[in-house]
């Protein structure tokens, strides 16, 4: 049971409307639904979520940060969002179960990417310059070790967001790992 009611998008009002009815229409599902209480909590989802698709990382990139993180985390939301949108942008179902362990045996740019950003995680920031050479060396640029970061922000927004809101999932549940 969500700690925030979800809001009913038929009744809601102003800039939230303006947002359930534009960037999410469609969309409704149960975090955006229990965000929208405030217009600047979906504000912050969007404009984070939207600049990261203009990013240098690509979809299946980006999955993968927010399935390691998820994870991580035990953000259950998360985990069973991120497997679908994954499968959606061409992660293999494999995939999405490696990302979630954090090692991706099967593609080895994205396991160095899940290493990274699970080293982000565990190390508060305070990577060893270990860590960078090894992201580097895998053919990940400078901008992509910014746009890591701002992945792993989104995913720590989103997965707190569900946890202290206990956010029912309304995706199929993932594979177990």
């Amino acid at each position: 049971m969500p700690r925030l009611t979800p809001v009913d998008p038929a009744a809601a009002t102003g800039r939230v409307r303006e947002i359930l009815d534009g960037p999410l229409a469609g969309k409704h599902f149960n975090i955006f639904r229990s965000m929208a209480h405030s217009p600047a909590a979906l504000e912050a989802y969007l404009g984070m979520a939207g600049a990261l698709e203009k990013a240098s990382l690509s979809a299946k990139e980006r999955e993968v940060i927010q399935l390691a993180i998820g994870s991580a985390n035990n953000c259950a939301y998360c985990q069973a969002a991120h497997t679908a949108v994954g499968k959606m942008v061409g992660l293999s179902e494999s995939q999405t179960v490696e990302a979630r362990r954090g090692a991706v045996a099967s593609d080895a740019k994205l396991d160095a990417l899940a290493k990274f950003v699970l080293a982000v995680h565990e190390k508060k920031g305070h990577i060893s310059d270990d860590d960078l050479a090894r992201f580097k060396a895998a053919g990940y640029t400078e901008a992509h070790v910014a746009e890591a970061i701002a992945g792993y922000a989104l995913a720590i927004y989103t997965n707190t967001f569900n946890h202290v809101n206990d956010t029912p999932v309304d995706f199929p549940a993932p594979p177990a790992i």
